[in-house]
This record gives C-alpha cells, sequence and structure tokens, in this order.
C-alpha cells in the first residue's frame, strides 16, 4: 500500500469524499510522521497532542465532507492567529500568546474541513529569509541539516518536503513563498496582489507588499489551496484581478546583466530548469527590464520600512517590548518611521512605472528564487554573495522582489540540485495570470518531478 503521506493533496481529498480514505487514517499517517521527522528539522511547533488530533478526525469522519479541504492535516504558517492554538510570531513578546479568533487565513482552513495539527515556523515577525527565532528554534534544510530552509515560509516548506504535511500555506512579503519553495525542493505561488484578501482591519489601501499563497509538492495542489483562500472578502478594496492567459515567451533575466550577485551554479541550473519550458510549447528568450534595477530596490526598501515601521512601530515605543525585538526588526522600524512622504512617493511612483512595464511586454519573467544555495543555519543572514558584499540583512534576495514589489503573481518551480543542495527559478508576469502559471508548472511536473527526490535519510 501506497504511504499516505507521499500522496497529492487532491488524491487524498478524492479519496476522502468517496470513502475510500477515513480523515483518521490520514491523521494518523501524517502524525507517525511528524514523529519521526520533525525532531531533526523542527519544521512545526505548538503541536496539539495526538489524541485530540485523532478525536478531531473521527469527528470529521462522522460528519461526512466538511469542504474542499476535508480532513487534511495543516499547520498555518506562526505569523496567522488560530483560536485556541498558540501563535507566537516567532517573537519572545508573543510566546505565550494564544488568540481568542482565527485570521481570516485560519477560518477559510477550517471552514474547507482542514484540521490544525500546530503551526509552522517562521522567523521573527517574518522578517528575513532563514527560519529561527529566539521561541521555537531554527528550522533545518532536510536536504542538508546544518543548512538553512529560507523563510519566512521556512516551516511549511520543509513540512512539505519531509511530507509532514500534504498541502501548506505561507505568505510572501519579500520571497517568503518563493524562496523556501526553492530550498526545499517544492512549488510555492506567490498570488496576484488582491486574489487572497487581507485582514479586513486596520489599513488595507497602502499595505499591498504582502499576500498569503499556498505551498505544494504537486501543483495541482496548488490550485486546490489557492481556491480556499480566495475566497472573495467584500470589505476588501483591492478585488481579485480576472484571470487570463499568460504569454508564451519566457524572457530570462539571469544576473540582470551582472548587476545581481549569483553564486557558482546557480545561473546555469536555473537556465537548464527554464529551457525544459521552451521544448514544451513556451519560447524562451533573454532579455532584462528596461527599468532602472538600483531603483527598483531603492524603491522596494523604502516601501518595505515604511510598513514593517507602521505595524511594528508600537513594540519599539514600549520598554516592555523593546529590548525583545531583534535587530533587523529595529533597524526596519527606525527606518520606517524616519521616511518622508515624498520618499514613499517617490518610491511609489517607480512601482507604478515596473507595474507598466511587467503589464505591457508580451512575456513572462524567469530569475532564480534565490542568490546563493542553502548557508550555513548557525549565520543571521548572508554577508556576501560571490565575493561581493551584502550591505543590509535582506540585499541577499534582491533577485525576488521583481514581482514582489508590484503584486505581480509569481511560481518557484524546483530546479535540482548542486552537491546535494536544492534551488528554484521564479516565473512570474501579468496580474491575473495565477492559474496560468499553476498550468504552466503543471506542464513542467510532467517533466522533471524533482519533488520526488525525497530528502535523506529523514
Amino acid at each position: 500500500m501506497t504511504d499516505l503521506t507521499h500522496l497529492p493533496a487532491l488524491t487524498l481529498r478524492d479519496r476522502l469524499a468517496s470513502g475510500d480514505l477515513k480523515a483518521t487514517d490520514v491523521m494518523a499517517a501524517f502524525l507517525d510522521r511528524i514523529d519521526v521527522a520533525n525532531p531533526a528539522v523542527n519544521a512545526l511547533a505548538s503541536l496539539r497532542p495526538r489524541g485530540d488530533l485523532m478525536a478531531e478526525a473521527a469527528r470529521k469522519d462522522a460528519q461526512g465532507v466538511t469542504g474542499p479541504l476535508h480532513g487534511l492535516p495543516m499547520a498555518p504558517k506562526d505569523l496567522s492567529d488560530t483560536a485556541g492554538l498558540r501563535t507566537t510570531y516567532g517573537s519572545p513578546v508573543f510566546a505565550d500568546f494564544v488568540p481568542e479568533t482565527d485570521s481570516h487565513l485560519a477560518a477559510r482552513l477550517r471552514q474547507a474541513g482542514a484540521i490544525f495539527v500546530g503551526k509552522s515556523n517562521t522567523p521573527e515577525f517574518g522578517l528575513g529569509s532563514h527560519t529561527y527565532n529566539p521561541v521555537h528554534g531554527v528550522t533545518r534544510n532536510p536536504y542538508a541539516l546544518d543548512r538553512t530552509a529560507g523563510g519566512s515560509s521556512g516551516g511549511a516548506g520543509v513540512a512539505l518536503a519531509t511530507r509532514m504535511l500534504p498541502i501548506a500555506d505561507g505568505s510572501d512579503m519579500m520571497g517568503s513563498l518563493r524562496n523556501p519553495a526553492g530550498w526545499n525542493n517544492v512549488y510555492g505561488l506567490r498570488p496576484s496582489y488582491g486574489m487572497v484578501a487581507q485582514e479586513p482591519r486596520g489599513d488595507t489601501f497602502h499595505k499591498q507588499l504582502s499576500t498569503a499563497g499556498p505551498m505544494a509538492r504537486h501543483p495541482g495542489d496548488l490550485r486546490l489551496l489557492l481556491d480556499v483562500l480566495a475566497t472573495p472578502e467584500p470589505l476588501s478594496p483591492h478585488p481579485a484581478p480576472v484571470q487570463r492567459p499568460a504569454p508564451r515567451e519566457i524572457r530570462w533575466i539571469g544576473d540582470w546583466n551582472g548587476r545581481i550577485p549569483f553564486e557558482d551554479g546557480i545561473l546555469d541550473l536555473c537556465l537548464d530548469a527554464v529551457n525544459v519550458l521552451d521544448r514544451r510549447g513556451y519560447k524562451v528568450s533573454s532579455g532584462v527590464p528596461q527599468i532602472d534595477g538600483d531603483a527598483i530596490w531603492q524603491s522596494w526598501i523604502d516601501l518595505r520600512s515604511w510598513l514593517v515601521g507602521s505595524d511594528l512601530g508600537p513594540l519599539l515605543e514600549n520598554p516592555d517590548t523593546r529590548d525583545r525585538l531583534k535587530p533587523e526588526a529595529i533597524w526596519e522600524i527606525e527606518r520606517g518611521r524616519a521616511m518622508s512622504a515624498m520618499t514613499i512617493s517617490r518610491a511609489s511612483a517607480i512601482r507604478s512605472d515596473w507595474f507598466r512595464e511587467v503589464e505591457q511586454t508580451d512575456v513572462l519573467w524567469a530569475i532564480p528564487s534565490a542568490q546563493l544555495f542553502p548557508f550555513d543555519a548557525r549565520e543571521d543572514w548572508p554577508k556576501a554573495v560571490a565575493n561581493v558584499e551584502m550591505d543590509t540583512y535582506h540585499r541577499w534576495m534582491e533577485c525576488v522582489i521583481l514581482c514582489s514589489l508590484i503584486g505581480a503573481p509569481g511560481i518557484c518551480l524546483p530546479a535540482g540540485f548542486r552537491d546535494g543542495l536544492p534551488i528554484g527559478v521564479q516565473i512570474f508576469g501579468p496580474r491575473g495570470t495565477d492559474h496560468a502559471l499553476i498550468e504552466l508548472a503543471e506542464t513542467y511536473h510532467d517533466a522533471t518531478d524533482w519533488p520526488g527526490r525525497m530528502p535523506s535519510p529523514i
């Protein structure tokens, strides 16, 4: 009998719906896998007692099908509030916080029938693409336990790679669905902004850099979870874009004529991956954006710091919490709070220029999902890439901002391995091509199935 933890979420869903499987069978299989794998990688935190989870699965069996995620074990990212289940945001400030209500995302997952086994680990407040924090510790890459799993959806990526979850949610401000997907040999989709509505509270107009989205070992599972997360929200001022076909030309950016440093081997692996699609009906060409790359970076870091400073500023002001913030959070808050209105206006104008270029150029764009292979898990962040010094804690992730800045959809495809370490390539395009990008990934997966290469010996 096939190990249930290896099956696509879609297959599990169909077998649960038909009565061929019980939710208790699925839950027991994944809990057994968690018992084996999680001690080595530390991807899942705040795990619920096995007895409670098996009882909830039994109730699902008694109820009959309760939604498209009926009976599937999930672990919402530890940035999403989960009623009755500890939510720490990776911060000692919230180490003992147990929310009374679900976040918008968690509520949708529950309504779709998912069972929360715990939370997936994340860096403190999701800042940085290395999943470690003072509350839950370091999440380790399953392909090399001394290396980072990426982030901020690192716990989700590792849980998928190790078969501890059939499907996972994540969130992406800078590259947090794509970088950990590439470093864990799975798929991650950053949806068009508006596809997945933000929390209907606080400022919902300016905060357009971050979005939730799906991660999976099989592209079809991305569509399953995206459909759940994309439930319309009447209080969102940013409606989901109308879906449309994607361009058939993929433009390879590479290192942007030398302006973005990459570790040796990454560009070759990622171009080989893109060329798989060239042999399956897509046309691959080379080219770079017309917009100035330095302007794009400045626009990004200004808007990011401004939004982080707005969100986390009260924690810096409070003497009881200031000393418990990590240096990168303090740097973002102080920088953001120093921004002038004209600085933000200029940053938004650059963003608008780049948005128009992507929308008016009939191509998809391709670039690696990270500038280096997974680095030493003992480091906070890489201080240099290819002998080029990094001037901020996130400059080494510059390659992921092109779609993040403008709310464009981007998908990370596993691109293979060098010396046992995985890497991914991201493909992004105009708003509303989310489902077309999933179809592209399905074509690619049929030809490659990189996630079939499991971590060993975990």
